[in-house]
């Protein structure tokens, strides 16, 4: 956690006329088969030209998978060289497999009136859509709106610049033995998924597979956490005359297994996402999570493959993620929303290698922070009956740094409620009424308490623009 002291800086406006130019005579950055992914589930995010002139860019980050269509992240990128991929959300898939004008419609929006400007790459279609917890929601639509996306960029001339993905999580193939060999995909996203495999060849797509290593940890009790730090093992898993050492090594043999089985024994794969959080959770720390992506990185960097595929590693791997995202699904655990390289304010929480090697991450500059006020339980009332606005707070808020293990865990009654009056306090934008708990709540506005060490100042309010809908006239 980040004190409201450390969060506080000079503020320097950018300038972007000339910042613009110099990016235009830029030359793209190098090659790398390494991105990652920008989300933008966050109650405060940090305004997307920033973003990219201040973390990207600087950085050297040589692409980005954006988790939705925003305008002005594409407008952000345009010019820099950075390959792009679009996502398109779940909430998406019925109208655009039902409509191809709207799903020309969605094309023309998202990406023909960026085409001159920004280096697209792919169109991801869909967030995870066949992951366990959905049933089979998605399963009608996935493909037909994947196609109608194709032919959308078909009739735009622009088919032949990028490819149209569908992201698969790693629970898509069945693997109960934690032996590649024995993996398959499951029995109920069989149909479907000759459906979109077949698409995938026509067009000579890859597979874009998503791997949560974290959450495989964590349901994998006889697994040591050194199988996913990439340390060498004593003991490898053994699958007839092959072992396996790291995690990765085994997801992607597993998805090889399942391609082959199903007819597809070449198709080239992707890693969507790979990263570990740094709170929520036991083991969730920014010490652990520079380990894996260190090893992660470096073990790629070898492309030495994997025993099914030697030599023949992922073409591409995207890590999760750019920046923390508070109001990420917590389905899977409240780590979920701590998976940023970065904090939600763009400040380095460990080294990892996006691809500006061994150099120290450079940190978002000219960070704008809210006043320096904090909302926290009074001492002085009667807080026997404070629990139900502690819980009400964290329902509303964002309270996983609290959960077992978080970096606020230790935090003792009544220091985890001003906590969670605070966070939703500034996630409020600070609002007179958003500090109000029956009367049980007050405001400070020093931080020379150590009682204010574990509270957050949020950033002046961006709201970014999604182009989630579209038009059909």
């Amino acid at each position: 956690m980040l004190s409201s002291s450390s969060r506080r800086r000079s503020l320097r406006p950018f300038v972007p006329g000339l910042l613009l130019f110099l990016l235009a005579m830029a030359p793209p950055p190098p090659a790398s088969a390494v991105g990652v992914n920008w989300g933008f589930a966050s109650s405060h995010s940090l305004p997307a030209a920033q973003v990219v002139r201040g973390l990207l860019l600087p950085n050297s980050v040589p692409r980005v998978r954006l988790a939705a269509a925003s305008s002005d992240a594409l407008a952000a990128l345009a010019g820099t060289g950075i390959a792009v991929s679009v996502g398109v959300p779940d909430a998406l898939l019925r109208p655009l497999a039902s409509s191809t004008k709207a799903a020309a419609a969605w094309v023309h929006d998202n990406v023909t009136r960026y085409s001159s400007s920004v280096r697209f790459e792919y169109i991801v279609v869909g967030d995870e859509p066949f992951v366990l917890r959905h049933g089979q929601n998605f399963h009608p639509f996935v493909v037909r709106a994947a196609e109608n996306i194709q032919q959308a960029l078909v009739h735009a001339k622009l088919s032949g610049k990028m490819k149209v993905l569908v992201p698969c999580s790693a629970d898509t193939f069945q693997n109960a033995s934690t032996l590649p060999s024995k993996a398959s995909f499951r029995s109920d996203v069989n149909k479907t998924m000759a459906d979109l495999l077949s698409f995938l060849a026509n067009s000579s797509s890859p597979f874009m597979v998503e791997l949560d290593p974290f959450l495989s940890f964590q349901h994998n009790k006889n697994m040591s956490l050194d199988y996913y730090l990439f340390r060498l093992l004593s003991h490898p898993v053994k699958d007839g005359q092959n072992k396996y050492d790291n995690y990765v090594d085994a997801s992607i043999d597993a998805l090889v297994t399942s391609l082959t089985k199903a007819g597809f024994s070449d198709m080239d794969i992707i890693i969507g996402r790979a990263g570990w959080p740094t709170d929520g959770a036991v083991n969730a720390t920014p010490a652990i999570a520079q380990s894996f992506m260190t090893g992660l990185v470096n073990h790629l960097a070898k492309k030495s493959g994997t025993p099914l595929r030697p030599k023949v590693p992922p073409i591409e791997m995207y890590l999760f993620s750019l920046l923390d995202e508070d109001q990420r699904s917590i389905a899977s655990g409240g780590y979920e929303r701590h998976h940023g390289i970065f904090t939600f304010d763009g400040q380095a929480k460990y080294y990892a290698n996006i691809g500006q090697g061994p150099k120290s991450l450079k940190n978002a500059p000219d960070v704008n922070y809210l006043p320096s006020k904090w909302c926290v339980v009074d001492n002085n009332k009667d807080l026997s009956n404070v629990s139900s606005s502690f819980s009400s707070a964290c329902s509303n808020g964002d309270c996983t740094s609290l959960l077992p293990g978080g970096s606020c865990s230790g935090l003792a009654w009544p220091g985890n409620v001003s906590y969670a009056f605070n966070n939703y306090y500034q996630q409020h934008d600070q609002n007179e009424d958003s500090c109000y708990f029956n009367g049980l709540d007050s405001r400070a506005e020093s931080d020379s308490s150590s009682s204010l060490q574990n509270l957050n100042l949020a950033m002046l309010p961006f709201h970014d623009r999604y182009i989630l809908g579209f038009t059909t006239s």
